[in-house]
């Protein structure tokens, strides 16, 4: 074929000429407007499925709940905390108290309260087959705008006052 720039290129030269994001641009579709009768342009519906991005919330409960039930090691979550946070996540760590026999755990439910621009007190509830554990931990956006956890804790089971029955 005249003036094909690859063997066997059956293209149009138009196209060919284009770049690659002009040939992924779509034309406006011509559309009826309501009422009138008369073609108005509209953009092309956007039929890319739409990834829902995890909030720092959800993320960072399931980096901890991965760490704190032997999933992931500790030095997983070096980059994600901050101050003292990394050393409490390690005493944890080292006690498993999210580890299970048997059904793996699941973050089941998670709340936040927001005492601060910039800050995010989170909890968490754990599932583990018919256990139910707490898990709480604190977010702060640094000025890079990254979040970073700064406080872990984990809420075991209730334990009953001395003399209670």
């Amino acid at each position: 074929m005249a003036g094909s720039t690859r063997p066997g290129d059956n293209r149009p030269p138009s196209y060919r000429a284009r770049t690659p994001a002009q040939r992924t641009r779509r034309s406006p579709v011509r559309v009826p407007a309501p009422r009138t009768g008369t073609a108005t342009l509209t953009a092309p519906a956007d039929t890319t499925p739409r990834v829902p991005r995890l909030r720092p919330t959800d993320h960072f409960a399931e980096l901890l709940l991965a760490v704190l039930s032997g999933q992931r090691p500790v030095h997983a979550m070096l980059r994600h905390t901050a101050g003292q946070a990394y050393d409490e996540l390690a005493r944890l760590a080292e006690r498993g108290p999210l580890r299970t026999r048997g059904t793996r755990p699941v973050v089941r439910d998670i709340g936040w309260f927001v005492p601060r621009e910039g800050a995010l007190e989170v909890f968490a509830r754990i599932a583990a087959g018919d256990r139910l554990r707490a898990l709480a931990f604190r977010l702060e956006q640094g000025r890079d705008l990254r979040w970073r956890c700064t406080a872990v804790e984990v809420g075991g089971p209730r334990t009953r006052p001395a003399g209670a029955r």
